[in-house]
């Protein structure tokens, strides 16, 4: 799919806003589910990015700054690989292949990442300079060249890759043998539930794998649809705050209460 210069303009400012938002966050645009749909408004091709978004956003689940490590580019994989599957023309088709592309390319946006905030921190120092001039106005000058820094940071490798054009992209993926597209696919899936995996890991207690197990056995039935799931999540959420308010009062066995009602019930068997 070729895009016309308005659609390449948009797609590079919201390139930009990604990349601030990846050091504001405070509109989410670096959120792959958000940067995949606004890629896919800009440039007409909006299901097939928000299917790559959701996807994803499974994986960029699990990822999080832990001390010094610092986690993959969730942005820069949702903004690379939303623009390679636009030009690359091929609809949900290349959403598997997509995928793919985008954890190796999140890897590499570690560079990108880590030399960003080393000059960051050069401009730090400058700033303190300029507070202890007392300039104000050179304090706001180099924050927010500090925040365009990073904007720039995913625009231009997106702007790169509009460059290329979509004939080579194109003819990349149609140059992937079967066997590697299944492959990536496969892949792309396992990755997926390992994302998910991870965010399970760090969220799992006894209190809420009951409703894990709920959500699970819920989600099999297909009548149900996402806003019926919703609304079930709603209405236990609210019961078990009301639960809590509670506290189990009445003990009656004369046993310790935590004040969380499912964690005093499964204590007492």
């Amino acid at each position: 799919m070729n895009l016309n210069a308005i659609q390449m303009i948009l797609v590079v400012l919201v390139a930009f806003l990604a990349g601030m938002e990846g050091i504001l966050d405070e509109f989410h645009f670096h959120q792959p589910v958000v940067a995949c749909a606004l890629i896919g408004l800009v440039t007409g091709q909006l299901v097939p990015c928000i299917i790559l978004g959701g996807s994803l956003q499974m994986i960029a689940l699990g990822w999080s700054n832990v001390g010094a490590a610092v986690a993959p580019d969730a942005a820069l994989a949702a903004i690379a690989s939303a623009i390679i599957l636009v030009l690359g023309g091929q609809g949900r088709a290349g959403v598997s292949s997509a995928i793919a592309i985008a954890v190796p390319l999140a890897v590499a946006g570690l560079l990108l990442t880590i030399l960003a905030r080393t000059i960051a921190t050069l401009i730090v120092h400058i700033m303190d300079r300029a507070a202890e001039e007392g300039s104000f106005a050179k304090i706001d000058m180099w924050q927010m060249i500090a925040i365009a820094m990073q904007g720039l940071r995913i625009a231009i490798p997106a702007a790169l890759i509009l460059a290329v054009g979509a004939g080579p992209v194109k003819a990349m993926l149609n140059a992937m043998p079967t066997w590697l597209t299944d492959g990536l696919s496969i892949g792309g899936g396992m990755v997926v539930a390992v994302g998910y995996a991870m965010v399970i890991n760090m969220m799992a207690t006894r209190e809420v794998w009951p409703f894990f197990v709920l959500g699970f056995v819920l989600a099999a039935i297909s009548e149900l649809t996402l806003i019926a799931l919703g609304g079930i999540g709603v209405a236990m959420a609210l019961i078990y705050l009301n639960l809590s308010k509670m506290g189990g009062s009445g003990n009656g066995g004369g046993g310790s209460n935590t004040g969380d009602p499912v964690g005093d019930i499964i204590d007492k068997y």
